[in-house]
């Protein structure tokens, strides 16, 4: 069995030719640097590892990812406000990992079982593919929180569900349950829930039967640096995302989320 790391927020096995990087953060694997260090240091290793042809990203717990990181780990999966540093483009750290993930060589596919809100929902663009549920929730909620879309969303959004789509996710900060995302297009296998994870490795099992060299090269291909773009993204989010910190309108929206009151926002 190859190296496969040691890990604190993630599990990391091989079955055959397909990797499954699991989040283990239960209920709601709430993300930071820390997680997502430890999920580019995983996929860079896979990267290396010869026998690993597809990547499976799923999670334990309720939620697939309810967002960054808040003061209280049992928060509802679709209130926890984000965490973001107000810190000079480019030197965010969780950003700077998320880059990291973007630069994997592999295909990968999420299976979503369950929320997938705010970064998490970044984090569900990483992947090629999404296999989800009914009980799935795909979330942009910023704009309810006064602030800006993070983790690359401004560009990996559009690019999966199309730019008219994405705003309406961003402006709307509406919860999309599975069906709805299906016809989206941001989930491409819809099936029960106790069948995501089986459903995403069956897919990434397809994958990983063709050629892969052809595969890695067509997937480098149809990305077209999407890294580099995903970097200029979260540079230009953390910006605005400092910015809008200091306003009155993420000060209301981040009470109103916690308070699970409507938002009066005074737009100054």
């Amino acid at each position: 069995m190859p190296d496969l790391g040691t890990y604190e927020n993630i599990v990391v096995t091989l079955d055959g030719h397909v990797a499954c990087v699991e989040l283990n953060r239960p209920p709601h694997n709430f993300l930071d640097h820390l997680l997502v260090r430890d999920l580019a240091d995983a996929f860079e290793l896979l990267d290396k590892t010869v026998q690993c042809r597809a990547i499976v990203l799923a999670a334990a717990g309720k939620s697939f990812c309810a967002g960054g990181s808040f003061a209280n780990p049992k928060a509802d999966a679709e209130t926890a406000p984000p965490a973001v540093q107000s810190q000079a483009p480019g030197s965010n750290p969780t950003y700077i990992e998320a880059v990291r993930l973007f630069r994997c060589a592999k295909p990968v596919v999420a299976a979503v079982h369950g929320p997938a809100v705010g970064a998490g929902l970044g984090l569900t663009m990483v992947a090629d593919f999404r296999v989800a549920c009914s009980e799935a929730r795909f979330v942009a909620n910023f704009t309810k929180l006064g602030f800006h879309p993070g983790f690359g969303l401004t560009v990996t959004l559009p690019e999966a569900i199309g730019k008219t789509n994405a705003n309406f996710m961003f402006m709307t900060s509406r919860r999309f349950k599975g069906e709805e995302a299906k016809e989206l297009g941001l989930v491409n296998l819809l099936v029960s829930q106790d069948r995501v994870r089986a459903a995403a490795f069956e897919l990434a099992e397809e994958i990983a039967q063709c050629s892969p060299l052809g595969t890695w090269e067509t997937r480098k291909t149809m990305r077209g640096g999407l890294a580099d773009r995903v970097k200029t993204a979260t540079d230009h989010e953390l910006t605005v995302q400092a910015m809008l910190r200091q306003t009155q309108d993420y000060r209301e929206g981040v009470d109103a989320v916690k308070s699970r009151r409507t938002p009066v926002f005074p737009g100054v």
